[in-house]
Order: structure tokens, then C-alpha cells, then sequence
């Protein structure tokens, strides 16, 4: 049976997500926290065995970040953002914004839109409020394919862990579509 061994507070408002970092000393925790003058406290950087807070100056754009991935090959992660693209970020301290390459033309409109990157790290793959599924290159930064996956949004984007030409996506709705 598992129990409560340590606590975090971010004394902000609700946490939309959470993420590991590559050896897990670190995770990060996305929340609701921006404002129409601030934007710090978006997503907070954690040190895992003392609790405390690295960094909650990480992402300064005033947008929520509904959605965090890691990259499983290099040291970054990705964050959806409210603001309709997916941002890149180092995942070593200090957590730096990709100003080069960002992930648009998808949108999310306010719903919680997830991303993942592909097994392999080539490709990212989000959902859109419009029902669409997007896949980016990860290198170029360029849209790869896009799928007319859902009659409303896609919240919801995952490969199969052991083949990774399979798909499956989810809706607002409740269906669920695998795609190969």
C-alpha cells in the first residue's frame, strides 16, 4: 500500500501538471497561476529529495502551460501552452526557453490539450481544440502531418510503448481512436 512520504506547496492556484525529469532528482509541476501583469510561478522546477524550489522563473509568457513532456533522447522538455504552441525548454538548470523552435498551428483554446513526443524523439504530437491531431518534426520544427482525428477536441495524444507507429488519441467527447 502506498502513502504520503513528502509534500510540495506551491501556494499558487491548481497544479495542472506534473513531470520527472531524466534521473528524477528534479520534477517540474505546471499551474494556473498567470496573471494579465505576471507569469512567473507557471511552472515551478522541484528538487525531489528536499522539497524545496529550484526555480519558478522558468517560463515568462502569460500563458498556462496544460501539458508537459519530456524528450526521450535529449535534455528537454516540451510545454503546451494556452497560447496555441507547444514551447521548448532545456531541462537542465536554468531551464531555458527555446526562442528558435516552437511548435504552432495547433489550438487549444482553454481545454487541457496534452503533447508527447514519439518513442524515437523524431516526431511530437499534440491534440487541437478543433479536433485535429498535429505531428511536428522535433528537429525543424516544421508540421509533419496532421490528422482530421476528432468532431471535437483532442485532448489527448499517446504512442504505444513497444510500437511505435501506433497511435491512439481521445477526445472531449470520450472516443478514442487508434491510428497506425
Amino acid at each position: 500500500l502506498l502513502q504520503v512520504v513528502r509534500g510540495y506547496k506551491a501556494t499558487v492556484q491548481q497544479t495542472l501538471d506534473i513531470l520527472f525529469l531524466q534521473e528524477g532528482s528534479e520534477f517540474l509541476s505546471s499551474t494556473d497561476a498567470s496573471t494579465r501583469d505576471s507569469a512567473d510561478r507557471t511552472i515551478i522546477a522541484w528538487d525531489f529529495r528536499t522539497s524545496a524550489k529550484i526555480s519558478n522563473q522558468i517560463f515568462h509568457e502569460r500563458y498556462t502551460c496544460p501539458s508537459l513532456a519530456l524528450h526521450p533522447k535529449e535534455p528537454v522538455f516540451l510545454a503546451q501552452t494556452n497560447g496555441n504552441y507547444l514551447a521548448l525548454f532545456s531541462a537542465v538548470w536554468p531551464y531555458r526557453m527555446s526562442r528558435r523552435r516552437r511548435y504552432e498551428g495547433h489550438k487549444v483554446e482553454g481545454y487541457s490539450v496534452g503533447c508527447e513526443c514519439s518513442p524515437g524523439g523524431d516526431l511530437l504530437v499534440t491534440g487541437s481544440a478543433d479536433g485535429r491531431v498535429l505531428m511536428y518534426s522535433f528537429r525543424t520544427a516544421s508540421r509533419a502531418c496532421t490528422l482530421q482525428g476528432h468532431t471535437q477536441a483532442c485532448v489527448g495524444t499517446t504512442f504505444h510503448p513497444v510500437l511505435p507507429s501506433v497511435l491512439a488519441t481521445c477526445s472531449w467527447g470520450g472516443d478514442v481512436k487508434i491510428w497506425h
